[in-house]
């Protein structure tokens, strides 16, 4: 059996761009906080998006973060605040130090140097996941982190190896040290992959899977499928199929329109089916299945029906015949 998310100390969600990677995050954070946990959720991306998931009108979190919840703190690690940080608690930062770290030349310097930020957003997210009370208790049960997509999310896991592969002594080494260590932790740390039951996005997340295991060794235990087709059509199809075509049925369109509106949905419900059983096998590792909320308009609604789903125990789905014999 995996391990309950609620035991991790460190989730770090990534997932490609569209999949809902930000909204698991989100309902990852509200499960742990509704079973009592003491939660920070952290965003990484250049614009915020975590507060529109919980507010129907969301003020800015910012670098110092705010509470959204009761138990649920969250903010936006800016790697040019966490490097001003970085160099206050280590040099002392005076009115000179400041006024050049935060000067546009240095900004466009930074942002041209490979590696940097990724390790600055790792070192923050260290930091806030060491920071304790004044009785010696973490501030934090667990830190969930909305990492940056796919395609950039294994770069940023690896930043602190490289660094201590080309720096091998001093400050940064040391702490590229603790933050890797940390990464590598796998009774504290989880690389939770979300994905969608299509063909891309199962096949990048088969190489992220790959990729992690290889290049990163971190932990990976389970894969959220989010929206996932729940409804059965089978009996919907047979039914329409045996109606006349020219039979009316007032306001809706003649059956032969149907049976081709509820094929095409059915269609995109086994490419899922064939798509959940794939990636399980690849990768070999069971899923958790968030189901498709087409009628949930809201981004909090969704957040909120979505949370507890993410504990859900994880499952190596069988194949389409054998749930439809059960069934």
């Amino acid at each position: 059996m995996s391990q309950s998310l609620l035991d991790y100390r460190l989730i770090i969600v990534t997932g490609k761009g569209g999949v809902g990677k930000t909204t698991v995050a989100c309902a990852v954070a509200e499960a742990a906080r509704r079973a009592g946990l003491r939660v920070l959720l952290a965003e990484t991306g250049s614009m915020e998006a975590a507060a529109a998931r919980f507010e129907t009108r969301p003020a800015p979190l910012g670098y110092a973060g705010r509470e959204l919840r009761p138990g649920l703190r969250a903010l936006r690690i800016d790697p040019h605040e966490a490097l001003s940080d970085y160099v206050g608690l280590q040099l002392g930062l005076g009115p000179l130090t400041d006024r050049v770290l935060h000067s546009e030349l240095f900004r466009q310097l930074l942002d041209a140097a490979p590696g940097w930020r990724e390790l600055i957003i790792l070192g923050k997210t260290w930091h806030l996941e060491q920071k304790r009370d004044l009785e010696g208790t973490p501030l934090y049960d667990l830190i969930v982190v909305d990492a940056p997509a796919t395609g950039h999310g294994l770069t940023f896991l690896d930043v602190p190896h490289v660094v201590q592969q080309a720096v091998r002594t001093g400050p940064l080494a040391r702490h590229a040290g603790w933050v890797e260590a940390l990464v590598h932790d796998r009774a504290r740390t989880l690389l939770l992959p979300v994905t969608l039951p299509e063909e891309l996005p199962v096949s990048e997340t088969i190489e992220l899977v790959e990729r992690a295991r290889e290049q990163i060794d971190i932990g990976v235990d389970r894969i959220i499928l989010n929206r996932l087709p729940t409804r059965r059509l089978s009996a919907v199809r047979a039914a329409l199929a045996d109606l006349p075509p020219d039979l009316p049925l007032a306001w809706l369109p003649p059956p032969p329109d149907l049976l081709r509106l509820v094929e095409s949905v059915a269609a995109r419900a086994d490419q899922a089916s064939t798509q959940r059983i794939r990636i399980s096998a690849r990768c070999g590792l069971p899923i958790v299945e968030l189901p498709d909320r087409p009628e949930e308009r809201a981004l909090f609604d969704l957040v909120t029906r979505l949370a507890d789903r993410t504990l859900d125990e994880p499952v190596w789905p069988r194949s389409s015949t054998d749930e439809d014999s059960a069934a």
